[in-house]
């Protein structure tokens, strides 16, 4: 079957450059699931989009659909048919409904059957109806209407462009005759670029000074940014958001380099950086120790005969950006970092818990807590809590609301505050996302454990439980934050207290009525993602969650003990044995003793497991005090071949009752040193 190329461009107003790589690969998508649909093949698929334009090419699409056959189930033939042999009234009317004499039905099946022949339809008449279709399903959450025409869509159409093969399709989308002229660039070309061929459409529009290709235009921002950095002797921050956000807003990219004043490089770099990034949407140069550089780089839109008067002007319009800058972090100053905490007094933190401040007094005191427990300076840690809020409230933070954390650090060191207090007021928000970083010091530590604490129960406390995709206070991450900073930061604490202490001082603002057992489990079930997400098979999480740690580092130290024990060949064997005697001391009417009594013994069986049960108590017990789980385990497994033995030979509910206790408090025995690192009759 014959086939041609196929060009779709919809040409439009300025696109929104967040979404435009997302309506892009919809726009594509809908149209191949359209084609998909209507049994057309064709060959590779590419898509494009710029500021002004989406655009879909479609390789070798077929030029019509394939003829095909449809097979129309009728009335049974025995219905069809009276005793005569004539056609029954079932029979006619099923032959009016296929528009065919009743003779040219198939009656050799137990039904009557026409085989209706369906003549494939022209792709050029089908193409209008698909794309906008796909048009039409676009993931745009707010569409809008221009003129007083009735069409809507993300933004105003401008012009359209099918082409297929060498012939334009005839038909209106969105209120746009489809023809064969796209647009150039705006200044450098601003005519009609008339296509003759699909296969034109990149090459045209290059001449045109568009590069229509996405991937193409971020490639040759990120090296020239790169080139550029690098005579600065500077390294670029190249966020892959903002790369994706300039690329869309140009056509025709050209960076520049532009300076700005070096006074204001006395304000924290961290301000700076935030407001060149998301106001102006510049990348900003570090040095080689990380130092801002009073230089940054802008993507013009434009290829200037003068271009210092495209570098002149940005420097002119981000100025006023960075003058606010340092008069917020300057007027902040004139008051030490403490004072703040006033403010904080009427911020309410959430209405059923109290002010911003009630809840930093609270952290300072459980972060005392837990700095005692990890070896920090519980009085630093105290003080970091009361500190924690105050930069809330600071101007540099109301302008900035990315700052948070970060000024409090800059404050507290400008008040001459211990370098541990000035860095946990910055830690306390780590993670701030998944894989992030982590505090570097035990104060950050403890203040960052203790604020999420402190949040996890206060919201618990008033019901406030995370539903679905529904989460506004960060509970599930405030949770993943609290393990991660435990178990990689190598502390060892019970979280159990913690919770508690937590909730005692919420005193009656909450419910705390069951409420320590909801948040400990809340916490320890976003540790299954965890370690599904890092390969660990699901029953060795299952196998150390059924044994209750409440150590986030103890239970992780678990988990890598019973998944180096799986891979022992004796693993599975043993893995069966626990889960046949949990099997049968469950079904023991009373509670299970753990007393042998060696009179009792009838096998020699019984005789050797109880020997190898004893030297293994006094090897494991020592391995399993000292969380040497790894060791305990591999220790336990020697027990493979007295275990085996003992069941082989063994009769476990003897007729005789002393014999039949006496046996299962031997295997309560040989149960009870696997508890001691986890449950892993799970694993069978």
């Amino acid at each position: 079957m014959s086939a041609r190329d196929f060009l779709v461009e919809l040409g439009t107003e300025e696109l929104p450059p967040k979404a435009l790589n997302t309506l892009a690969k919809a726009f594509r998508d809908g149209i191949t699931k359209g084609l998909k649909a209507a049994s057309l093949s064709h060959g590779d698929v590419q898509v494009f989009a710029a500021p002004r334009r989406l655009a879909v090419l479609i390789n070798q699409l077929a030029e019509r659909q394939d003829d095909r056959s449809q097979a129309i189930d009728g009335p049974p033939v025995q219905a069809a048919f009276d005793e005569q042999g004539e056609p029954t009234q079932a029979a006619l009317g099923f032959a009016r409904k296929c528009g065919v004499d009743i003779g040219e039905i198939d009656r050799s099946g137990a039904k009557l059957r026409f085989e209706q022949h369906i003549p494939g339809q022209a792709t050029a008449g089908l193409l209008p109806a698909i794309v906008e279709e796909s048009l039409s399903a676009l993931p745009i959450p707010k569409r809008m209407r221009w003129g007083a025409r009735k069409e809507e869509f993300v933004r105003p159409t401008q012009w359209l462009v099918m082409l297929f093969g060498n012939d334009v399709v005839d038909c209106t989308i969105l209120a746009q005759t489809a023809g064969r002229a796209s647009r150039g660039h705006r200044f450098h070309h601003n005519t009609d670029v008339v296509l003759s061929q699909p296969s034109d459409y990149v090459e045209a529009l290059r001449k045109a000074y568009v590069l229509v290709d996405f991937a193409e235009r971020r490639s040759l921002i990120q090296k020239r940014v790169d080139v550029l950095a690098a005579e600065q002797q500077g390294t670029a921050i190249v966020p892959p958001a903002l790369l994706d956000e300039v690329t869309a807003l140009v056509e025709w990219p050209v960076p520049l380099v532009c300076s700005f004043e070096e006074h204001f490089l006395d304000v924290p770099q961290e301000a700076l950086i935030i407001t060149m990034q998301d106001n102006q949407k510049y990348f900003c140069l570090l040095d080689s120790k990380g130092a801002l550089l009073p230089r940054f780089i802008t993507v013009s839109n434009i290829e200037s005969r003068d271009p210092q008067q495209v570098i002149s002007g940005n420097e002119k319009v981000v100025r006023p950006r960075l003058t606010d800058a340092e008069f917020f972090y300057l007027q902040d100053q004139k008051q030490p970092l403490e004072a703040f905490n006033e403010r904080l007094q009427n911020v309410v933190f959430q209405a059923q818990l109290g002010s911003v401040y009630d809840k930093a007094v609270r952290v300072a005191k459980l972060a005392e807590v837990i700095a005692e427990k990890i070896g920090s300076n519980p009085e630093h840690a105290a003080r970091a809590g009361l500190l924690s809020k105050c930069d809330l409230a600071t101007e540099m933070v109301g302008e900035f609301p990315e700052m948070q954390g970060i000024a409090g650090f800059y404050y507290a060191q400008n008040d001459g505050e211990p370098g541990d207090i000035a860095l946990a007021l910055n830690e306390q928000y780590m993670p701030r996302g998944a894989g992030a970083e982590l505090p570097t010091t035990l104060t950050g530590a403890a203040l960052a454990v203790a604020d999420k604490l402190d949040t996890l129960v206060g919201i618990f406390g008033i019901g406030m439980l995370p539903t679905g995709s529904k989460d506004p206070y960060a509970l599930r991450r405030a949770a993943l934050g609290v393990l991660r900073v435990l178990i990689e930061k190598q502390l060892d604490v019970d979280l159990s207290e913690l919770v508690a202490i937590a909730i005692t001082q919420y005193g009656d603002k909450i419910d705390s009525n069951g409420l320590a057992e909801k948040i400990q489990d809340f916490i320890f079930d976003r540790l299954r993602a965890r370690y599904e997400d890092a390969g660990v098979d699901i029953a060795v999480y299952q196998a150390v969650r059924a044994v209750h740690p409440m150590s986030p580092l103890d239970f992780d130290q678990r988990v890598q003990a019973v998944q180096n024990f799986r891979a022992l060949p004796e693993a599975q064997a043993l893995a069966a044995a626990n889960k046949r005697v949990s099997n049968l001391l469950g079904k023991s009417a009373t509670e299970q003793s753990t007393t042998v009594q060696a009179h009792y013994f009838d096998s020699p069986t019984e005789f050797a497991l109880y020997a190898a049960l004893q030297q293994a108590l006094q090897a494991v017990q020592p391995l399993a005090a000292e969380r040497q789980y790894t060791e305990a385990l591999t220790r336990l497994a020697s027990l493979h071949e007295p275990v085996d033995a003992f069941f082989t030979a063994v009769m476990v509910n003897a007729e005789n009752p002393e014999v039949r206790a006496n046996r299962h408090a031997l295997l309560a025995q040989l149960r009870g040193l696997f508890l001691g690192v986890a449950d892993i009759s799970v694993l069978d």
